[in-house]
């Protein structure tokens, strides 16, 4: 009997806890994202033109350097910021200056903005001056675009697929 007793409890006990696994599992309810909205992911990395221009070195300078050194050109490692802007709907969204990554600021500028809009129709326009012209912008690309809710947009840059990609 007193075995009994133990199995009724040990039963009782598993069932309460599963109740209370199965409750909080699916209450309260939880919403990622609101209703009626969509996301606009700008992400990309981008390395910009370099601060001073690469010289091409003549064979005599290539003869001085040592065997294991010898390269055509003398180039510098430090990149230029790289000029961002969003606009959607006329409305600036997100304009940045991003500074090149690493040690020797020779790396990639990184932007990841996440941006959430109502669904719908917008008109998303996206600028980048990624070389040393002191205005204008040398990739502008501008798309009406329906968001749908719950839609994720994401916006990436390959300069050498001709700029701003909508995914």
């Amino acid at each position: 009997m007193h075995k009994l007793l133990q199995y009724i409890g040990q039963i009782i006990c598993f069932a309460l806890i599963a109740i209370f696994i199965g409750y909080f599992s699916n209450r309260p309810v939880y919403h990622q994202f609101p209703e009626g909205k969509a996301q606009i992911k700008l992400a990309f990395a981008h390395g910009a033109a370099r601060e001073i221009d690469c010289r091409r070195l003549t064979s005599k300078e290539i003869a001085k350097l040592p065997p294991n050194k010898r390269r055509p050109n003398n180039c510098s490692r430090e990149r230029i910021p790289i000029h961002i802007q969003l606009t959607i709907d006329g409305e600036m969204i997100y304009d940045d200056l991003l500074i090149a990554t690493g040690l020797s600021n020779d790396g990639p500028g990184r932007a990841y903005q996440k941006i959430t809009v109502s669904a719908g129709e917008h008109i998303i326009n996206v600028r980048l001056r990624d070389s040393k012209r002191e205005s204008g912008f040398d990739y502008e690309t501008t798309r009406q675009l329906t968001l749908k809710a719950h839609q994720n947009l994401a916006i990436d840059f390959k300069a050498d697929t001709g700029g701003f990609l909508f995914r």
